[in-house]
């Protein structure tokens, strides 16, 4: 017989019920315990997936003996704090993106882990995405790779109620949210993911009038090599994921989610009327619900008594947050949470 690992979640929005979805594919996941700020919420949540266990009280589930690791899914402003009580009664941490507010709050969180000796990755799926793993098994194709380009760039439903004068939580800052923190991190994590931390960076960006960043753009200065990341929340574009090498380019058409990598070869050089390079798909079939892969790799984690994954490493973590700590910086984004520190 299987042994599972029981969860407790804290968090019950759409996001937690997507993770959910893609958690039940693994044998070993077991919901355990829902953890909402209202009782009312908490027992909605948990009859809906038949969970005996609710809490109003993180210290309270984090103490108790029905769960042995915690997903978060709460406002980016709270991850650090209910994270470190978590790891501080030793239950394992999987951590919605982004970790934490800034990387004085991520530093705080790997050090619990390793105090505590749990497991604590980051809920970044792009880079869990098996077709991920296909582009990093395929950079040495490329030869010296001279460009990567990200672009996350989509129109936010709750924008239209901002038009209308109502600040819900995607554009608050008291939240720890914005663009970059909410949608631009997806073109940055896998960058750090694969290339490391930059030498340089610079960003500009639309300001709202609450505070956040609607949009930006962020250059990236590396050895040899440039990188420049799109995100938006205020508008769509429709435009691939390309890294750019010497002898060919890669090609993905989301990075968030990546279903298609297309490898082109690099043509031979004759003033352009030589003929064309032809394109070849390289993907790999995604045959679990997205979720699905950052719950397995985290439980495996847990099986295997590592604190940390490979991938979704405490390093790439805290390397993400320094690059978005340094672009809310350059475009003047300041967290109230900041304030206190």
């Amino acid at each position: 017989m299987v042994k599972k690992v029981r969860f407790g979640v804290v968090g019950t929005n759409k996001i937690t019920d997507w993770l959910l979805a893609g958690a039940q594919e693994d044998e070993r996941f077991e919901l355990s315990a829902i953890c909402s700020r209202t009782q009312e919420r908490a027992d909605e949540f948990a009859a809906k997936y038949g969970v005996k266990h609710t809490f109003t009280s993180v210290e309270e589930m984090a103490s108790s003996d029905v769960v042995d690791a915690v997903y978060i899914a709460t406002p980016n402003c709270t991850h650090a704090e209910i994270a470190i009580t978590c790891m501080n009664h030793g239950k394992h941490v999987l951590c919605e993106k982004p970790m934490a507010s800034n990387a004085y709050e991520v530093k705080q969180m790997i050090e619990a882990a390793k105090k505590n000796h749990v497991t604590l990755m980051e809920a970044m799926i792009a880079t869990m995405n098996p077709n991920f793993m296909r582009v990093r098994d395929l950079l040495p194709k490329l030869g010296t790779i001279r460009r990567y380009f990200a672009s996350y760039c989509q129109y936010s439903s709750r924008y239209d109620k901002f038009k209308e004068g109502i600040v819900l939580n995607a554009f608050n800052p008291a939240l720890s949210n914005g663009a970059m923190m909410d949608i631009g991190v997806y073109t940055i994590y896998p960058l750090i993911a694969l290339f490391g931390k930059p030498n340089a960076i610079n960003a500009q960006g639309v300001i709202l009038s609450s505070g956040t960043d609607g949009q930006g753009v962020v250059n990236l200065l590396y050895d040899g090599m440039n990188a420049t990341a799109l995100y938006s929340k205020i508008a769509n574009s429709y435009l691939p994921t390309e890294i750019e090498g010497e002898d060919g380019n890669l090609i993905m058409d989301e990075i968030h989610t990546i279903r298609k990598v297309t490898y082109i070869p690099r043509p031979a050089a004759m003033s352009g009327r030589g003929p064309k390079a032809e394109p070849q798909d390289m993907s790999v079939l995604v045959n679990h619900d997205d979720y699905y892969y950052e719950v397995a790799e985290f439980i495996n984690l847990i099986k295997q008594g590592k604190l940390e994954s490979e991938v979704n490493s405490h390093a790439v973590s805290l390397a993400t947050i320094e690059v978005i700590d340094e672009v809310r910086k350059q475009l003047g984004v300041v967290f109230p949470i900041e304030k206190k520190l």
